[in-house]
């Protein structure tokens, strides 16, 4: 009897386990680079330009196919940028290969996208 209760705690475990990762799961573009969000941005406007853009490029609309629950917001010069739940979604530059998370926390603005 206890290992059958024990089997199922476990099977209850990995099963939440699995969801909570899913729904916290970091989002990425299709190359797998970590994308930000930007606690100065409002929803639906971008207000990284300039040298922020630089350190942190914005990801446009024609960087790749879109993505499941994404949408786009139209930065000042036109371009189309994929936001999530209507916050802009960005790169950051200290990121180099695919996974990595450097900007996390950046300045206490910068913040990766789930």
């Amino acid at each position: 009897m206890k290992l059958a209760t024990l089997a199922t705690l476990a099977v209850l475990v990995a099963g939440s386990t699995g969801a909570y990762a899913a729904a916290h799961a970091n989002l990425t573009d299709t190359n797998g680079m970590t994308l930000y969000t930007f606690d100065k941005d409002t929803a639906g406007t971008s207000a990284c330009y300039g040298d922020c853009a630089v350190k942190w490029p914005p990801y446009l609309a024609d960087n790749g196919a879109a993505m499941p629950g994404l949408t786009t917001i139209e930065r000042k010069d036109g371009a189309k940028q994929w936001a999530k739940d209507g916050k802009p979604l960005y790169f950051w530059m200290g990121d180099t290969e695919p996974g990595e998370t450097n900007g996390d926390g950046v300045g206490g603005v910068w913040h990766v996208a789930h």
